[in-house]
């Protein structure tokens, strides 16, 4: 049963229908990506572990999202004097 789900999840990231963890840190201005999940409620469940392991790395200002997406980083590093949505460096670009 627990090939058949990774399967599955392989197959809805290869579609983009996957569930990631999106995380935004404002030190260091980073974007990490978590996943992918095969439902939002499992990567809700999975996200304060990845929260907890930025803060004890004394990461700032840190957001998140639960959304459908393809990631092509894992770890994007934000470039100074750029503005992302949040005001900020971008945090990746599409």
């Amino acid at each position: 049963m627990k090939e058949l789900k990774e399967i599955l999840i392989s197959l809805l990231n290869l579609l983009g229908w996957a569930w990631w963890v999106e995380i935004a840190t404002d030190n260091p201005r980073c974007t990490y990506y978590f996943g992918p999940f095969l439902s939002k409620t499992e990567a809700e469940t999975a996200k304060n572990g990845y929260i907890e392991d930025l803060e004890q790395e004394s990461a700032q200002g840190i957001s998140f999202a639960v959304k459908r997406c393809k990631p092509s980083d894992l770890t994007v590093y934000e470039e100074p004097g750029e503005m992302n949505s949040r005001g900020k460096s971008p945090a990746y670009s599409g």
